[in-house]
């Protein structure tokens, strides 16, 4: 991803710069400086260090030290991937806090003896504390596309840092760094509409995560007079949405995401809707994980809807169930069906010859083929339906959470678990994922904040009386 960018958004920065050194004097030299040999060896290891120093010294004023760090970052784009750990390391390694520095501050505020003096020292500890590579770090967020350059390198960085304890503190002091500047009282909610620039809109066919845009003529469909989109946006990334929601407007509670995404389905009347249907939420940047703004975005797109249609009376989600499939193959291979009544059991031995349920419900889930069944079908949607509604209520993390994350995730938002759907996605990816089946996590206004402290209290999922009745009888073999 980092290669990619290395012409495009780096380089405009550059140039954005060098008319600022133009009018201060200012010469190209840093970029000089500041090449090294793509895999970033020993000496230009060095080198680097040195580079880094000088920036956080701001020898010659900001502009210098910002023509210094945006040379570093165009030097950071030219490495390849050896260079860049190595890069990282160096920031891990030799920018971190003084500990000098901080154990006078602990020593200070130990030993303070009055307010003013634990007041003092409390300050200087926190500023202590704040290492080096932070301070340089900072220092891209006042140039051009710099906050997106930093968002990309921690997108980068993630997965390398989960096993390296030194690139993990690179990960957290650029998560902190983010996560300040990234506050939702910092983000722009805007409609996206097919009026939009084509450069916006083409972004949304890679960033797009539970449904795949097939074209334009897909992309035009989602935006038509019956349907909304919405994105935040951030001051300092204003051509590139953090994370965005499709919205259908619809009569009743939509069932199938084939039908929601017909492109031969006429346009319906968005007066005569009753009901706002989220179908899809994606985070476009994968340098803002566990950033967490997705549910202020719904919360505030159901304020905007509610202002502008007042025939709108209900808010739901059409969701897939993402760890469904995964969570159900484990628990087969390692444990017994006593998720089942023994007379769903019993059809399952009598419909293959393999002679146990399990061994039964193994063989048809791992053959897709039923699919294309209907005698099939119909044997495994009660089946089916009772272990999703299984998982989704009483499948937990160790915190105590909902298992699936696209639940925790609603739910946690105040949402409770209204309705699945049997067949309702039978996409390759629908079946993989969640067998074909979808849901409805129905946004009761008056019952979101109760639902909410009920879930984060006591974690105790919400579900309406239908999603119960399917586990009534549940009888252990």
């Amino acid at each position: 991803m980092m290669e990619q960018r290395k012409s495009s958004f780096w380089d405009r920065a550059v140039r954005n710069l060098r008319s600022v050194w133009g009018k201060i004097g200012a010469t190209d030299n840093y970029f000089l400086e500041a090449s090294f040999s793509p895999e970033l060896n020993e000496i230009d290891q060095r080198r680097l260090i040195e580079h880094m120093r000088a920036c956080l010294e701001a020898r010659g004023g900001e502009v210098s030290a910002r023509s210094r760090a945006a040379a570093l970052g165009h030097a950071y784009l030219a490495l390849n991937e050896t260079g860049r750990k190595r890069f990282l390391g160096v920031l891990a390694s030799e920018f971190g806090s003084d500990t000098e520095t901080v154990n006078k501050a602990i020593s200070d505020l130990q030993n303070a003896t009055n307010t003013e003096n634990r007041m003092a020292a409390e300050k200087n500890l926190r500023n202590a504390l704040v290492s080096t590579r932070t301070r340089l770090l900072t220092q891209f967020n006042a140039l051009p596309e710099g906050v997106k350059f930093l968002v990309d390198m921690r997108a980068e960085l993630i997965p390398w840092a989960r096993n390296d304890p030194f690139l993990n503190t690179v990960e957290c002091d650029l998560k902190a760094l983010l996560t300040s500047w990234f506050d939702v009282g910092f983000l722009e909610l805007k409609q996206i509409t097919w009026k939009a620039p084509a450069a916006l809109l083409e972004k949304f066919f890679g960033y797009e995560a539970v449904h795949e845009i097939t074209g334009w003529d897909d992309l035009k469909n989602r935006l038509a007079s019956d349907r909304r989109c919405f994105a935040f946006f951030h001051p300092r990334m204003p051509e590139e949405p953090l994370v965005f929601v499709w919205v259908a407007l619809v009569e009743g509670m939509a069932s199938n995401i084939h039908e929601l995404l017909d492109k031969g389905a006429p346009d319906q009347d968005e007066k005569h809707a009753d009901t706002a249907i989220f179908y899809s939420i994606s985070n476009a940047q994968a340098g803002l994980s566990g950033i967490t703004f997705g549910n202020f975005l719904i919360k505030r797109v159901v304020d905007n809807l509610s202002a502008e249609l007042d025939g709108l009376k209900k808010f739901a989600t059409l969701s897939p169930i993402p760890g469904f499939m995964p969570w159900l193959r484990s628990n087969l291979e390692n444990n017994h069906l006593e998720f089942l009544t023994i007379e769903q059991q019993e059809k399952l031995k009598r419909t293959s010859s393999k002679g146990s349920p399990k061994a039964s419900l193994i063989h048809l889930l791992y053959d897709t083929k039923w699919v294309n069944n209907t005698e099939t079908q119909s044997m495994l949607k009660p089946i089916l339906l009772r272990l999703a509604v299984h998982y989704l209520a009483n499948e937990k993390r160790n915190e105590g959470t909902a298992l699936d994350s696209v639940a925790h995730f609603h739910l946690n938002n105040g949402a409770r678990i209204e309705q699945l759907h049997w067949a309702a996605d039978l996409s390759p990816k629908g079946i993989k994922q969640s067998a074909g089946i979808m849901l409805n996590y129905l946004y009761l206004l008056k019952d979101i904040e109760v639902n909410h402290e009920s879930y984060r209290s006591g974690k105790a999922i919400m579900t309406s009386s239908d999603v119960r009745d399917l586990l009534k009888d549940q009888k252990p073999t």
